[in-house]
Parts: C-alpha cells; structure tokens; sequence
C-alpha cells in the first residue's frame, strides 16, 4: 500500500495526474471516503492529465459522466445504489474493460468489484484541509 498526503485541492488533482500516468486504460478505480474528501477533485486531476480539457464534476444525479481524453473515463457515482437491481440499471458492468471506471462511494458496491481493481480509500488528516489517500493495488514507484 502507498500513502500519499493532500494539504489542498490542488494537491489532491496532482495525486490524480500522478496515478494517471501508470494506467493502461482498462482500469477500476473504487474511490472510498466520505462526503467532502475529494473524491471529485482527484478525479478531475486525474481526467485532465489523460487530456480531458474540462467539465469533470461530480455525477451525483446522472450516476455516470463519460468523459474522452487519452482513454474513454467512466465516473460514476454509486451514493444511491443500495441493490443489485441499483447496480445493474447503471450498466457498470457493462463498461468494466472499456476505458478506465472511477466510482465514488464504492463502499455502497464493493462486492461488485473486480478483484483486480485499484482501492484509494480517503480520510481527513491532522487539519481540515488535510487528505491521506491510502492506494492499493497500483505501484507508484
């Protein structure tokens, strides 16, 4: 596991550009934290430095936003999948191995998730801008 320190939102997109930079264009990445920790802001680092000029924002209502850049980028947010008929009317599983998955609020379908996948878990650090973003299942070095 890596453990990566944010002091800002800034911080927080470069943490998404340096993760982005190991990615082949198949991956999942199960985002897991609670509200405010982020998880939109990496995603926008992380979209931006596979060449997606803009729009990435959070898809609370729409469940998936796709963006195109380097690789096809499907975000999903899962905050208000409960069952396995939520999760299916999502087709998640039918974008698994078409470009590279972002879920937020993964904890809501982790038994849905690829053994495969990457895990970043983000939780508040010593301050109230302070993120630590815990990585599993990618090395970084």
């Amino acid at each position: 596991m890596t453990k990566l320190i944010s002091n800002s939102a800034a911080d927080t997109e470069k943490i998404g550009a340096r993760i982005a930079q190991k990615l082949n264009g198949a991956e999942v990445i199960a985002l897991f934290g609670g509200l405010g920790m982020g998880k939109t802001a990496f995603t926008r680092g992380l979209s931006a430095a596979l060449g997606v000029e803009s729009g990435v924002s959070s898809p609370t209502f729409s469940l998936v936003n796709e963006y195109s850049g380097k690789f096809n980028i499907f975000h999903f947010d899962m905050y208000r999948v409960g069952t396995w008929e939520d999760l299916y009317s999502t087709g998640f599983f039918d974008y698994i191995g078409n470009g590279v998955l972002v879920i937020e609020w993964s904890e809501n379908i982790e038994g849905a998730l690829p053994d495969d996948c990457i895990k970043i878990t983000i939780s508040k650090g010593d301050n109230d801008n302070q993120r630590i973003f815990e990585i599993e299942g990618l090395d970084l070095n």
